[in-house]
């Protein structure tokens, strides 16, 4: 199993489409998916493919879902090996399927697909492909910042809601559980479980609130329910895309420079002094691995992590951006930490915090 792609309903698809391009380096894909009621427009950067799509009539299903949600994810779609075999265990463990299974042979792959409802207005779609597609086509940027992958989605759900969840994605889609974290700071707190595919390809933190103030409820409450708070992009050279990104104007979370001063007080920091200095301009996370004598200090396993500001106008959806160094696994916690202060931050700028 893999992210085929992200589907996201807006309210100008081609608005947002020059957004991907202009602020993250998107191709535009030509071949576009349009009906009567509904235009799409397709974005691609490496192997990450976005849909969006906007109402052209008061009849789409776009419109309809943005009266009752604010714009965002509406569906993740998974690139499955047998479409049938996952929509039968899907069935036997109770999931609504929204679309039985369709078939398409006009294209240049043989398709399947089906869909399944998930959480809040999200759905699942499953889609079996004949054959996988060269990703080094011309939706695939040139320069240092492609992002390679859809590192992880963040799916946030209501207060007692988390286990049910991480049940449901065990039995329906065959995830298991790894890391789990309870962050609380002294004014809020969350949970959160990580859920990962059989192949490790798709990584899936699930979050609920731990208090009634918690980023995750302000997040419930302005999107109406559940759904997916964020996408991670991996990209291979985050200091460099990053700059770039700046000078296109994208809006990113403040990190205050006491945090560099902190991380030089952390044993280990597997860093030069000239690359710590080029990651605190660009206000980057950093969390790595304590290393041993088996793990050199030089090559200890180190993220690197960004987030943008909301991306839509009310504070929803965001993007992070992040580069694994030295097969890097999992979250660090201090990450996870450092990003829950800065949107509590955020939070009491926008006056939902005391």
């Amino acid at each position: 199993m893999k992210i085929d792609h992200v589907h996201f309903y807006v309210e100008d698809a081609k608005v947002w489409r020059d957004w991907f391009v202009h602020h993250l380096g998107f191709q535009a894909v030509t071949d576009r998916i349009n009906s009567f009621h509904t235009c799409t427009e397709v974005v691609k950067s490496g192997a990450v493919c976005f849909f969006l799509s906007s109402p052209l009539l008061p009849t789409s299903p776009v419109a309809e879902f943005l009266r009752q949600y604010p714009p965002g994810v509406v569906d993740v779609a998974f690139a499955v090996e047998d479409v049938e075999v996952a929509i039968a265990l899907a069935q036997r463990h109770g999931a609504k399927v929204l679309q039985p299974i369709q078939e398409d042979n006009t294209g240049i792959a043989s398709l399947k697909w089906s869909k399944i409802a998930a959480w809040g207005g999200l759905t699942h779609t499953l889609i079996e492909k004949s054959f996988v597609t060269n990703t080094n086509d011309n939706g695939q940027m040139t320069t240092d910042n492609t992002f390679t992958a859809i590192d992880h989605i963040v799916l946030n759900v209501a207060v007692g809601e988390l286990e049910r969840a991480v049940a449901w994605y065990g039995k329906i889609l065959d995830f298991q559980p790894q890391q789990a974290f309870k962050i609380k700071t002294d004014r809020s707190a969350l949970h959160s479980q990580v859920m990962v595919s059989r192949n490790g390809s798709v990584q899936l933190p699930i979050n609920e609130p731990a208090s009634s103030n918690s980023q995750i409820q302000e997040f419930l409450d302005v999107n109406r329910g559940p759904g997916i708070q964020h996408i991670a992009l991996r990209t291979t050279n985050l200091i460099s895309a990053i700059a770039k990104f700046r000078a296109s104007g994208l809006s990113l979370l403040s990190v205050p420079q006491s945090y560099y001063s902190q991380l030089k007080q952390r044993p280990g920091l597997p860093l030069s002094t000239l690359e710590l200095e080029a990651i605190a301009q660009q206000e980057i996370l950093v969390d790595w691995q304590e290393y041993t004598p088996v793990v050199a200090r030089q090559t200890a396993p180190l993220l690197l992590q960004i987030f943008t500001q909301p991306i839509f106008e009310q504070p929803t959806f965001f993007f992070e951006f992040i580069e694994r160094r030295f097969q890097a696994k999992g979250f660090g916690e201090g990450n996870f930490r450092a990003l829950f202060e800065a949107i509590e931050s955020e939070q009491i700028k926008r006056g939902t915090l005391q």
